[in-house]
């Protein structure tokens, strides 16, 4: 019974085609389209207009418009060929709902517009002189309801299926949205743990290069200083590998939940250490810190200690082999503020601004974009005396 359905969905042609067979059966049976009494002329006029009828009824989804015109020519045949009402006519009903239904809208106002005046010029054509004129105008009404409601029915039907495609298309643009936003967040959790690696990677990296060059030049003059040196470049190694799974294991989903392990981003708290191993490595160091400390947003936070790491990592690289550098963190009422200055011979401002200090684009770019999102400000350049200073002001925002 599925099946029988699914085919009948899938070819309403032929199903209206068994319709207009059966309403031509129908009309032949009651004499209309063939009357033994009915002259030749009679049978001319009758047997092609009925056939046209049954026509607009088979072809009504194909051709709606088409049909429409079809119809209404028929039935304005039979009144100038002074053909009576046929069982035919309820063709005119049929492609009036069709039309309100699925036709374009003046086709659907030319079939209200002659629904509406059939059942009227009909009476005027062949009135019933045993009727009085109360009685006709009830006749009137009573053909010419069935009409009004096929129209509304239809046009009832149409204000649905355009309410639903309108809703199907909101949802398809709802979900294209939801998929672009899911690409957007996804670019920036990678963009922003490339800048993490970046930060690790570049800080640890350096650490390590330069107590292995000082192992290397000092390892048969002092035996212990290269030992000293191999373990400061052991443990910043383990650092870095630490940070290293903790920010690829983002990478994986759910990874944090199942062992049970999650390591906290740096903040301003492990500025220290982070000063203290600079120290170590061989970079001195002066750090302060002005105002009343006090809890921050993750994000100022993070930010923060970053563009220290950033700045002093970019002045051991550049810095040259004596140089200094001095880090300032101030709490202000609405603000963070840093100050990074070194003394060293640094590197020219526009290898910052176009490549990045490592000529990959992570200098002072990187900087800016975490700034910018927690809608700080920077303002990086030489020196006047020499070497290189950064400054920047990260706004407190209430954390929600």
């Amino acid at each position: 019974m599925q099946r029988l359905y699914d085919f009948l969905r899938r070819h309403p042609t032929w199903v209206d085609g068994f319709w207009a067979v059966v309403l031509l059966g129908i009309s032949v049976a009651s004499g209309t389209a063939g009357q033994e009494d009915s002259g030749t002329d009679a049978k001319a006029v009758t047997i092609p207009i009925t056939l046209f009828l049954c026509l607009v009824i088979a072809l009504r989804r194909r051709m709606p418009e088409a049909m429409l015109l079809l119809a209404v020519t028929m039935g304005a045949a039979q009144l100038v060929l002074d053909m009576p009402m046929v069982p035919a006519d309820f063709a005119l009903l049929v492609i009036t709902f069709t039309v309100a239904s699925n036709g374009t809208r003046w086709a659907s106002r030319l079939a209200l517009t002659a629904g509406l005046c059939a059942a009227p010029l009909a009476q005027l054509r062949w009135p019933d002189q045993q009727t009085s004129a109360g009685g006709q105008v009830a006749i009137v009404v009573f053909q010419t309801v069935p009409f009004a409601l096929a129209w509304v029915l239809g046009d009832s039907l149409r204000t649905r299926r355009a309410y639903f495609a309108q809703l199907e298309e909101r949802a398809a643009r709802l979900e294209k949205e939801r998929e672009a936003q899911a690409k957007v967040a996804v670019a920036a959790e990678r963009a922003r743990i490339a800048r993490e690696l970046h930060d690790v990677v570049a800080h640890n990296v350096s650490v390590m290069v330069v107590q292995a060059d000082g192992a290397a030049y000092v390892l048969d003059s002092a035996p212990d200083q290269a030992k000293k040196a191999l373990e400061i470049i052991s443990g910043t190694g383990r650092q870095a590998l630490a940070e290293m799974r903790r920010l690829l294991g983002v990478l994986r989903t759910g990874e944090h939940q199942e062992s049970g392990e999650y390591v906290p981003q740096p903040d301003v708290e492990q500025l220290d250490d982070l000063i203290e191993q600079c120290r170590t490595s061989g970079l001195p160091v002066d750090f302060k810190i002005e105002g009343t400390p006090r809890p921050l947003p993750s994000g100022v936070e993070l930010t923060a200690y970053r563009i220290v790491q950033e700045a002093l990592t970019n002045t051991r690289k550049h810095g040259g082999p004596n140089a200094g550098a001095s880090v300032r963190l101030v709490y202000f009422d609405d603000g963070l503020g840093l100050l990074v200055e070194d003394d060293g011979k640094g590197a020219p401002h526009e290898l910052y601004e176009e490549g990045g200090v490592d000529g990959q684009g992570h200098g002072l770019i990187g900087m800016r974009e975490r700034i910018g999102m927690v809608g700080g400000t920077l303002d990086a350049g030489p020196r006047p005396g020499g070497g290189f200073r950064i400054s920047a002001l990260l706004p407190l925002k209430p954390a929600h």
